[in-house]
């Protein structure tokens, strides 16, 4: 079984960083293939590797395994501890991991990831305020329920790989989410997410749409990337 795991730009693509993480944290070994974001709209050189156009994209073999979700659906089949063993932590793990990827979408829109910035955010709308609060809520109910440190319990799992872009995201914009803030110090301190966080710092690349979208969030306060 050998893996190769294609991803983009480390400070904007939350999608990569989310099967990028749970393969690092449970030590699945992969090839790490990097494709950027070079301009607003990379479908086109995309679809020269991937069928949809995007990233993430896992292949193994002659297999070419799309989506942040796809992929982690794909490796729970194939290994251990991408899901809780726990019956109720894992039914909380699934359901979490799903809202993430389905919704969550003004949390997306008004607060697009940036690993390397810290930012004053424009006054916040009332759909940004709701996801907040659920985000909040999420975290809340995992750590009470499963005991900590990580979302469902003791051990890292993909529940924790799919909030892992929302740490950034709550560091980024200084958001509130109570007693789920020790989940977001822990999953920050994380080995490869220090990884991630430093191979984002040394980036280069300034792709114009994310640093619009970054631009119009609010006013950014610092900038630690390098390059």
């Amino acid at each position: 079984m050998s893996y190769t795991l294609i991803t983009a730009n480390r400070n904007y693509s939350s999608w990569s960083l989310r099967p990028w993480l749970l393969m690092k944290a449970l030590d699945i070994p992969f090839a790490d293939r990097f494709e950027p974001f070079t301009k607003p709209d990379n479908y086109e050189d995309f679809r020269q590797f991937s069928p949809t156009g995007q990233v993430p994209l896992l292949i193994d073999g002659e297999r070419k395994v799309p989506d942040s979700l796809g992929i982690t659906l794909y490796l729970a089949d194939r290994h251990e501890g991408v899901w809780p063993s726990d019956p109720e932590a894992r039914i909380y793990a699934m359901g979490a991991v799903c809202e993430m990827h389905g919704g969550f979408g003004h949390l997306r829109n008004d607060c697009t990831m940036n690993v390397g910035v810290r930012v004053t955010p424009k006054p916040m709308s009332e759909g940004l305020k709701r996801n907040v609060t659920r985000v909040r809520e999420i975290f809340e109910q995992g750590l009470e329920r499963f005991g900590g440190p990580w979302l469902a319990g003791t051990e890292f799992t993909a529940v924790d790989a799919f909030f892992a872009p929302v740490a950034y995201r709550i560091r980024t914009y200084g958001l509130n989410v109570g007693k789920g803030q020790a989940w977001v110090d822990h999953v920050l301190a994380h080995p490869a997410m220090l990884d991630w966080e430093a191979q984002a710092l040394a980036e280069h690349w300034r792709e114009e749409m994310h640093e619009a979208e970054l631009a119009a969030a609010g006013v950014i306060t610092a900038d630690y990337r390098r390059g």
